[in-house]
């Protein structure tokens, strides 16, 4: 734990880290490993190590998705992580891969990924759900799919978790709504948070309709 506190502890910079990491492997690999690490004493610095690897992942997978692609199995695996930051991270990570995805991994990924609109907690199935736009960018084939495990959340999420979800739906939807097949369940969706408990989602309902309803 030593090293890895050293090197990603209190004094490391994340996006320090995120670029050396895409000159170095060993850095990727160490980062990697960083993210697992578990506290083994009450002086060691494992969750100092644990987020600035987290942040530093965060950054590299938004700036340079191709240096993590390589490590695509990593984030799934993540999907079953007890830690909900790190389930949060790997939803975020493999959006921001599938813009990269010349294997087309994403499709034998896709219902483990949207299995996690049912998380526990909440922050995943809302990234699950903000990150819907970019992946429905990336894969327009699946558009209609994705577009049908969002309009489900009212039945899958309890009721705190489908308010504010459902805002963030609604930003993905706005990011390809213009080439979508299902403007009208979309529209109707977003019709109803209108009266969703949840300041935001009532706000991005509206902005939503007074952009794209005529």
């Amino acid at each position: 734990m030593n090293n890895l506190s050293d090197k990603f502890g209190k004094d490391a910079n994340a996006k320090r880290l995120a670029d050396n990491a895409l000159r170095d492997k060993k850095v990727l690999s160490g980062m990697l490993d960083g993210l697992l690490s578990e506290k083994k004493t009450k002086n060691d610095h494992c969750g100092e190590v644990k987020y600035n690897c987290l942040k530093a992942l965060w950054i590299l997978g938004e700036e340079n998705p191709e240096a993590l692609y390589p490590e695509w199995d990593f984030f799934v695996k993540l999907f079953d992580d007890n830690n909900a930051y790190l389930r949060f991270l790997a939803v975020h990570v493999i959006a921001n891969l599938t813009e990269v995805d010349t294997k087309n991994k994403f499709e034998k990924t896709f219902n483990m990924y949207y299995s996690l609109l049912k998380d526990k907690s909440t922050i995943v199935p809302a990234r699950v759900a903000g990150n819907s736009g970019k992946i429905a960018k990336a894969n327009p084939k699946l558009q209609t799919e994705i577009t049908s495990r969002l309009l489900n959340i009212d039945k899958v999420l309890k009721s705190k978790q489908k308010d504010l979800v459902g805002g963030y739906a609604i930003e993905a939807f706005s990011e390809y709504f213009e080439e979508s097949e299902d403007k009208d369940m979309i529209t109707e969706f977003v019709k109803k948070q209108l009266k969703s408990k949840s300041p935001r989602t009532r706000k991005k309902a509206k902005e939503f309709l007074e952009k794209w309803e005529k």
